[in-house]
């Protein structure tokens, strides 16, 4: 597909998703803020179906204002007590630009169905099963799934709370090159860098470098599995990274893992804190990270 037709489907997108926005002012920031970023544009240019749009926005207030609506949302519909937290100084006032997380206090995600355990890619959107003869009476642009970092509406789109920013501010926590193709609504740009361009046509996965290199090694599954190669040299950068960084700090750990939005990660998590929560000078180590992983996944 070339840049005009991107553009077009993309816009075609968005404007089915408004569509169904039931609050003015929400409806105005995601139509002024949204960048498309990701696999979406790879499937655009290679002429595939796109498997989901992962979206973010421009500004700190546009995601709060999105996460908070779509999370009463979620509540309304399910009776659910899913919140959205803002990070916070030690005055308990908001922290500047600081992190905003979904918060759901029992078992780290929620979904549509209450089958989390069939939940297997972590990287994927999580759409739950609709039961037969009801999915035409529920509304599109739904919440589905909601992880700490992002909300999974129906209709393959993936809102990302983690981020915000330009492009270029995106891409800035992005790790393989040909996911850094780009799309902002408030003035219809495309971004399709050379490398990117390069990567996508050769199939090749090129480690530009991540804050989160564990994330980024378990990510190579996916695009392997897609027909993507991986030299020995890209794996090298990301170990490199992560030798740099404490995983036996539980935080370390969650923040590593921000990027894979799987219940088994959230699983994990949770069994660590609870643990460390139970007994204060308990002391994290490979043993017990072992016993967890083969006990979870």
């Amino acid at each position: 597909m070339n840049s005009k037709n991107i553009k077009k489907s993309l816009n075609a997108k968005l404007k089915r998703w408004l569509e169904n926005i039931d609050d003015e002012e929400i409806k105005k920031i995601v139509k002024e803020n949204t960048i498309i970023t990701g696999g979406a544009l790879v499937s655009l240019l290679t002429g595939q179906e796109v498997n989901d749009y992962d979206v973010y926005f421009k500004t700190r207030e546009a995601t709060l204002a999105v996460a908070q609506y779509y999370a009463k949302k979620f509540n309304e519909a399910h009776n659910a007590h899913v919140t959205v937290k803002e990070e916070v100084d030690e005055q308990w006032q908001p922290v500047p630009n600081g992190k905003i997380t979904v918060f759901i206090s029992s078992k780290g995600v929620e979904s549509e169905s209450e089958d989390t355990e069939t939940i297997t890619d972590e990287s994927e959107p999580k759409e739950a099963v609709e039961e037969v003869g009801q999915a035409e009476e529920k509304p599109k642009y739904r919440p589905v799934y909601l992880t700490s970092n992002a909300i999974t509406l129906s209709d393959k789109i993936q809102i990302v709370i983690r981020f915000w920013g330009e492009v270029e501010d995106i891409h800035k926590n992005y790790d393989f090159a040909h996911c850094t193709c780009a799309w902002s609504s408030w003035n219809n740009e495309l971004f399709l860098p050379t490398k990117a361009l390069e990567c996508i046509i050769n199939k090749e996965l090129y480690y530009m470098g991540s804050k989160y290199p564990l994330c980024s090694i378990i990510r190579t599954r996916k695009f392997i599995n897609r027909g993507y190669t991986i030299n020995a040299g890209q794996y090298l950068k990301m170990c490199l990274q992560l030798n740099e960084l404490d995983l036996h700090d539980v935080e370390v750990l969650k923040d590593q893992l921000v990027g894979v939005d799987s219940a088994y990660f959230d699983m994990f998590i949770s069994a660590i804190a609870d643990k460390k929560e139970k007994e204060p000078i308990w002391v994290l180590d490979n043993g017990y990270l072992v016993e967890v992983i083969n006990r979870i996944f």
